[in-house]
Protein backbone atom coordinates (compact mmCIF):
# COMPACT_ATOMS: atom_id res chain seq x y z
CA UNK A 1 0.00 0.00 0.00
CA UNK A 2 1.42 3.58 -0.95
CA UNK A 3 0.58 5.91 2.02
CA UNK A 4 0.36 9.90 2.09
CA UNK A 5 0.49 11.15 5.45
CA UNK A 6 -0.05 14.89 6.61
CA UNK A 7 1.90 16.53 2.97
CA UNK A 8 2.19 20.27 3.15
CA UNK A 9 4.05 22.24 0.00
CA UNK A 10 3.78 25.83 -0.18
CA UNK A 11 5.45 28.02 -2.71
CA UNK A 12 6.05 31.91 -0.98
CA UNK A 13 3.18 32.54 0.76
CA UNK A 14 1.24 30.20 -1.08
CA UNK A 15 -0.26 27.71 0.52
CA UNK A 16 -0.52 24.46 -2.09
CA UNK A 17 -0.87 21.19 -0.32
CA UNK A 18 -2.14 21.26 3.93
CA UNK A 19 -2.38 18.48 5.71
CA UNK A 20 -2.82 16.08 2.84
CA UNK A 21 -3.07 12.49 3.95
CA UNK A 22 -4.81 9.36 1.94
CA UNK A 23 -4.13 5.59 0.71
CA UNK A 24 -3.43 3.90 -2.54
CA UNK A 25 -4.50 0.08 -2.06
CA UNK A 26 -2.80 -2.74 -3.80
CA UNK A 27 -4.53 -4.17 -6.49
CA UNK A 28 -7.84 -1.07 -6.16
CA UNK A 29 -8.22 1.87 -8.68
CA UNK A 30 -8.12 4.67 -6.40
CA UNK A 31 -9.54 7.46 -8.44
CA UNK A 32 -7.74 11.06 -7.39
CA UNK A 33 -10.39 14.43 -8.21
CA UNK A 34 -10.62 17.62 -8.01
CA UNK A 35 -10.59 21.07 -9.94
CA UNK A 36 -8.18 22.60 -11.98
CA UNK A 37 -5.49 23.75 -9.15
CA UNK A 38 -6.68 21.50 -6.57
CA UNK A 39 -3.02 20.06 -5.80
CA UNK A 40 -3.73 16.80 -7.51
CA UNK A 41 -0.56 17.25 -9.81
CA UNK A 42 1.87 18.31 -6.95
CA UNK A 43 0.67 15.15 -4.67
CA UNK A 44 1.45 12.88 -7.41
CA UNK A 45 4.82 14.55 -8.06
CA UNK A 46 5.82 14.36 -4.36
CA UNK A 47 4.98 10.56 -4.49
CA UNK A 48 7.40 9.98 -7.46
CA UNK A 49 10.15 12.59 -5.82
CA UNK A 50 9.66 14.95 -8.66
CA UNK A 51 8.93 17.71 -6.13
CA UNK A 52 10.03 17.65 -1.96
CA UNK A 53 7.47 18.36 0.20
CA UNK A 54 7.50 20.58 2.95
CA UNK A 55 6.35 18.25 5.72
CA UNK A 56 4.67 14.69 6.16
CA UNK A 57 5.63 11.79 4.20
CA UNK A 58 5.29 8.92 1.67
CA UNK A 59 5.45 5.65 2.44
CA UNK A 60 5.37 2.13 0.32
CA UNK A 61 4.51 -0.79 2.58
CA UNK A 62 5.35 1.13 5.51
CA UNK A 63 8.84 1.67 4.62
CA UNK A 64 10.36 5.20 3.33
CA UNK A 65 10.54 5.47 -0.41
CA UNK A 66 13.82 5.63 -2.16
CA UNK A 67 14.95 5.54 -5.53
CA UNK A 68 15.32 2.06 -6.01
CA UNK A 69 11.53 1.78 -5.02
CA UNK A 70 9.97 4.53 -7.51
CA UNK A 71 11.75 2.00 -10.25
CA UNK A 72 8.94 0.61 -9.69
CA UNK A 73 6.46 3.03 -9.95
CA UNK A 74 4.50 3.81 -13.40
CA UNK A 75 4.20 7.67 -14.11
CA UNK A 76 2.16 9.51 -16.75
CA UNK A 77 2.45 13.11 -16.63
CA UNK A 78 -0.57 15.03 -17.64
CA UNK A 79 1.96 17.11 -20.33
CA UNK A 80 2.84 13.83 -21.81
CA UNK A 81 6.78 13.23 -22.67
CA UNK A 82 7.26 10.89 -26.05
CA UNK A 83 9.94 11.35 -28.26
CA UNK A 84 8.06 12.90 -31.56
CA UNK A 85 10.32 11.44 -34.03
CA UNK A 86 10.64 8.45 -32.61
CA UNK A 87 8.65 4.90 -33.77
CA UNK A 88 5.74 4.11 -31.28
CA UNK A 89 7.40 0.27 -30.75
CA UNK A 90 11.03 1.74 -30.43
CA UNK A 91 9.95 4.25 -27.95
CA UNK A 92 8.23 1.81 -25.86
CA UNK A 93 10.85 -1.09 -26.07
CA UNK A 94 13.65 1.88 -25.33
CA UNK A 95 11.27 2.51 -22.02
CA UNK A 96 11.23 -0.98 -20.95
CA UNK A 97 15.13 -1.44 -21.31
CA UNK A 98 16.05 1.75 -19.01
CA UNK A 99 14.01 -0.69 -16.17
CA UNK A 100 16.62 -3.21 -17.10
CA UNK A 101 14.63 -5.44 -19.60
CA UNK A 102 16.47 -7.76 -22.59
CA UNK A 103 16.14 -6.59 -25.82
CA UNK A 104 14.06 -9.74 -26.92
CA UNK A 105 11.88 -9.05 -23.42
CA UNK A 106 11.50 -5.13 -23.40
CA UNK A 107 10.31 -6.13 -27.39
CA UNK A 108 8.06 -9.26 -25.98
CA UNK A 109 6.36 -6.70 -23.25
CA UNK A 110 5.98 -3.69 -25.68
CA UNK A 111 4.54 -5.61 -28.30
CA UNK A 112 1.78 -7.36 -26.50
CA UNK A 113 0.93 -4.28 -24.73
CA UNK A 114 0.56 -2.20 -27.60
CA UNK A 115 -1.86 -3.95 -29.29
CA UNK A 116 -3.82 -4.53 -26.18
CA UNK A 117 -4.05 -0.88 -26.11
CA UNK A 118 -4.78 -1.12 -29.90
CA UNK A 119 -2.07 0.41 -31.36
CA UNK A 120 -0.76 -3.42 -32.83
CA UNK A 121 -0.81 -1.44 -36.47
CA UNK A 122 1.14 1.36 -35.52
CA UNK A 123 4.02 0.18 -34.44
CA UNK A 124 6.31 1.14 -36.60
CA UNK A 125 5.06 4.51 -37.20
CA UNK A 126 6.57 8.03 -35.54
CA UNK A 127 4.70 9.07 -32.47
CA UNK A 128 4.25 12.38 -34.02
CA UNK A 129 1.87 11.05 -36.64
CA UNK A 130 -0.46 9.56 -34.10
CA UNK A 131 -3.92 11.42 -33.58
CA UNK A 132 -3.62 12.96 -30.26
CA UNK A 133 -5.82 9.67 -28.57
CA UNK A 134 -3.15 7.35 -29.87
CA UNK A 135 -0.35 9.48 -28.45
CA UNK A 136 -2.22 9.18 -25.54
CA UNK A 137 -2.87 5.06 -25.56
CA UNK A 138 1.27 4.80 -26.41
CA UNK A 139 1.68 7.25 -23.16
CA UNK A 140 -0.03 4.87 -21.36
CA UNK A 141 2.22 2.06 -22.98
CA UNK A 142 4.99 3.95 -21.28
CA UNK A 143 3.72 3.72 -17.95
CA UNK A 144 2.61 0.23 -17.98
CA UNK A 145 5.80 -1.54 -19.83
CA UNK A 146 7.85 -2.10 -17.47
CA UNK A 147 5.14 -4.13 -15.05
CA UNK A 148 5.12 -1.51 -12.32
CA UNK A 149 4.09 -1.98 -8.63
CA UNK A 150 2.57 1.39 -8.35
CA UNK A 151 0.78 3.25 -11.50
CA UNK A 152 0.23 6.75 -11.08
CA UNK A 153 -1.60 8.43 -13.90
CA UNK A 154 -2.52 12.61 -14.67
CA UNK A 155 -5.31 12.69 -16.87
CA UNK A 156 -5.32 9.35 -19.14
CA UNK A 157 -7.97 9.77 -20.28
CA UNK A 158 -8.16 13.05 -21.52
CA UNK A 159 -8.44 13.32 -25.21
CA UNK A 160 -9.90 9.79 -25.65
CA UNK A 161 -12.96 8.49 -28.06
CA UNK A 162 -15.38 6.05 -25.97
CA UNK A 163 -14.23 3.06 -27.63
CA UNK A 164 -10.61 4.07 -26.47
CA UNK A 165 -12.11 4.98 -23.05
CA UNK A 166 -12.99 1.49 -22.47
CA UNK A 167 -9.52 -0.35 -24.09
CA UNK A 168 -7.81 1.82 -21.08
CA UNK A 169 -10.07 1.01 -18.52
CA UNK A 170 -10.05 -2.61 -19.38
CA UNK A 171 -6.15 -2.19 -19.15
CA UNK A 172 -6.01 -0.56 -15.74
CA UNK A 173 -7.91 -2.83 -14.60
CA UNK A 174 -6.51 -5.97 -15.17
CA UNK A 175 -3.67 -4.48 -13.70
CA UNK A 176 -5.38 -3.49 -10.50
CA UNK A 177 -6.71 -7.21 -10.30
CA UNK A 178 -2.69 -8.03 -10.99
CA UNK A 179 -2.28 -6.34 -7.71
CA UNK A 180 -0.73 -3.03 -9.15
CA UNK A 181 -1.62 0.06 -6.14
CA UNK A 182 -3.66 2.71 -9.32
CA UNK A 183 -3.40 6.16 -8.63
CA UNK A 184 -5.21 8.13 -11.91
CA UNK A 185 -6.77 11.65 -11.86
CA UNK A 186 -9.48 12.65 -13.84
CA UNK A 187 -12.26 15.32 -14.10
CA UNK A 188 -14.76 12.44 -16.04
CA UNK A 189 -16.50 12.20 -12.56
CA UNK A 190 -19.19 9.92 -13.74
CA UNK A 191 -16.09 7.62 -15.25
CA UNK A 192 -14.04 7.96 -12.04
CA UNK A 193 -17.63 6.46 -10.39
CA UNK A 194 -17.20 3.56 -12.97
CA UNK A 195 -13.98 2.34 -12.37
CA UNK A 196 -12.87 2.97 -8.88
CA UNK A 197 -12.94 0.93 -6.15
CA UNK A 198 -11.90 3.62 -3.58
CA UNK A 199 -12.08 7.75 -4.25
CA UNK A 200 -10.02 11.03 -3.03
CA UNK A 201 -11.38 14.47 -3.77
CA UNK A 202 -9.07 17.37 -3.23
CA UNK A 203 -10.04 21.18 -3.19
CA UNK A 204 -7.92 23.98 -2.09
CA UNK A 205 -4.71 21.70 -1.28
CA UNK A 206 -7.05 19.48 0.98
CA UNK A 207 -8.64 16.32 1.29
CA UNK A 208 -11.92 17.05 1.33
CA UNK A 209 -13.80 13.16 1.11
CA UNK A 210 -11.65 9.75 1.02
CA UNK A 211 -12.53 6.06 0.83
CA UNK A 212 -13.72 3.38 -0.93
CA UNK A 213 -16.81 4.48 -3.27
CA UNK A 214 -19.53 2.86 -1.57
CA UNK A 215 -18.92 4.04 2.24
CA UNK A 216 -18.67 7.24 0.49
CA UNK A 217 -22.04 7.21 -1.19
CA UNK A 218 -23.63 5.95 2.33
CA UNK A 219 -21.24 8.96 3.90
CA UNK A 220 -22.68 11.51 2.10
CA UNK A 221 -26.20 10.38 1.35
CA UNK A 222 -29.51 12.36 2.72
CA UNK A 223 -32.52 10.61 4.17
CA UNK A 224 -33.66 10.12 0.43
CA UNK A 225 -35.71 7.16 -0.68
CA UNK A 226 -37.05 5.72 -3.51
CA UNK A 227 -40.48 4.31 -3.77
CA UNK A 228 -41.38 2.32 -6.85
CA UNK A 229 -45.61 0.57 -6.05
CA UNK A 230 -48.33 -0.15 -8.38
CA UNK A 231 -50.78 2.01 -6.45
CA UNK A 232 -50.85 5.75 -6.96
CA UNK A 233 -48.28 7.14 -4.35
CA UNK A 234 -49.97 10.74 -3.83
CA UNK A 235 -50.74 10.02 -0.17
CA UNK A 236 -46.74 10.66 0.74
CA UNK A 237 -47.68 14.41 0.27
CA UNK A 238 -49.87 14.40 3.37
CA UNK A 239 -47.10 12.29 5.34
CA UNK A 240 -45.50 14.23 8.40
CA UNK A 241 -41.63 14.20 8.39
CA UNK A 242 -41.66 13.63 4.30
CA UNK A 243 -40.65 15.87 1.33
CA UNK A 244 -41.31 15.15 -2.10
CA UNK A 245 -38.78 15.48 -4.84
CA UNK A 246 -40.09 13.55 -7.79
CA UNK A 247 -43.15 12.14 -8.09
CA UNK A 248 -45.15 10.20 -11.18
CA UNK A 249 -48.09 7.99 -10.05
CA UNK A 250 -46.61 5.39 -8.05
CA UNK A 251 -43.19 6.18 -8.80
CA UNK A 252 -42.04 8.52 -6.01
CA UNK A 253 -38.42 10.34 -4.65
CA UNK A 254 -38.82 11.68 -1.09
CA UNK A 255 -36.62 13.29 1.65
CA UNK A 256 -37.45 12.28 4.90
CA UNK A 257 -36.23 13.48 8.39
CA UNK A 258 -35.28 10.50 10.57
CA UNK A 259 -35.42 6.60 9.79
CA UNK A 260 -38.19 5.88 11.76
CA UNK A 261 -40.25 8.03 9.34
CA UNK A 262 -38.93 5.89 6.40
CA UNK A 263 -39.80 3.18 7.95
CA UNK A 264 -42.82 4.07 8.48
CA UNK A 265 -43.59 5.14 4.94
CA UNK A 266 -42.93 1.81 4.05
CA UNK A 267 -45.24 0.07 6.38
CA UNK A 268 -47.93 2.12 4.87
CA UNK A 269 -46.87 1.41 1.14
CA UNK A 270 -46.93 -1.79 2.41
CA UNK A 271 -50.45 -1.91 3.41
CA UNK A 272 -52.15 0.35 0.77
CA UNK A 273 -51.04 -2.31 -2.09
CA UNK A 274 -47.92 -4.05 -3.76
CA UNK A 275 -44.62 -2.67 -2.95
CA UNK A 276 -42.05 -3.22 -6.55
CA UNK A 277 -39.26 -1.51 -4.87
CA UNK A 278 -38.55 0.65 -1.35
CA UNK A 279 -34.20 1.75 -1.07
CA UNK A 280 -32.42 4.59 0.15
CA UNK A 281 -31.25 6.43 -3.20
CA UNK A 282 -27.21 7.15 -2.73
CA UNK A 283 -25.32 10.16 -4.64
CA UNK A 284 -23.27 10.31 -7.40
CA UNK A 285 -19.69 11.03 -6.98
CA UNK A 286 -20.73 14.59 -9.22
CA UNK A 287 -23.04 15.06 -6.42
CA UNK A 288 -20.74 14.26 -3.50
CA UNK A 289 -18.23 15.86 -5.05
CA UNK A 290 -20.33 19.62 -5.20
CA UNK A 291 -21.14 18.71 -1.40
CA UNK A 292 -17.71 18.57 -0.03
CA UNK A 293 -16.03 21.46 -1.85
CA UNK A 294 -18.83 23.96 -1.69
Amino acid sequence: MLQLRNLDKSYGAHRVLSDVSFDVPAGRLTGFVGGNGAGKTTTMRIVLGVLAADGGTVTLGGGPLGAEDRRRFGYMPEERGLYPKMKVLDQIVYLARLHGYSRSAATDAATSLLERLGLGERLGDNVETLSLGNQQRAQIAAALVHDPEVLILDEPFSGLDPIAVDVVAGVLQERAAAGTAVLFSSHQLDLVERLCDDLVIIADGTIRASGDRETLRRQHSAQRYELVSTGDAGWLRTEPGVEIVDFDGGYAVFDVDTHQTAQRVLKEAVARGDVGSFAPQHPTLAQIFREVIS
